[in-house]
C-alpha cells in the first residue's frame, strides 16, 4: 500500500510541475508534499536513515514550492 501511494504522489508531482498547464504546476508542490509522511515511514519502517533524512529535505524543498506558489504575490 505505501509504495503505491509513493507512486501515485510522485509521479502525479512531477508530471504536473512538467507540464504546461500553469494551474497544475501550482498545485505540484502540495501533491508532492502529500506524499512525504509515506516516504518518511517506509524509511522509518526499513531503518533507512539515509533515506529519511532525504525525505526530510524533499519536504523542505515541497513546502518553499507551495510558499512560491501560494503565498502572498
Amino acid at each position: 500500500m505505501i509504495q503505491l501511494a509513493l507512486a501515485f504522489f510522485g509521479l502525479s508531482a512531477l508530471w504536473m510541475a512538467t507540464g504546461r498547464n500553469e494551474r497544475a504546476r501550482r498545485w505540484a508542490p502540495l501533491v508532492g508534499l502529500c506524499g512525504q509522511p509515506f516516504w518518511i515511514a517506509f524509511a522509518v519502517q526499513a531503518s533507512a536513515w539515509g533515506l529519511l533524512a532525504l525525505s526530510l529535505a524533499y519536504s523542505a524543498a515541497y513546502v518553499r514550492g507551495a510558499w512560491v506558489q501560494w503565498g502572498r504575490r
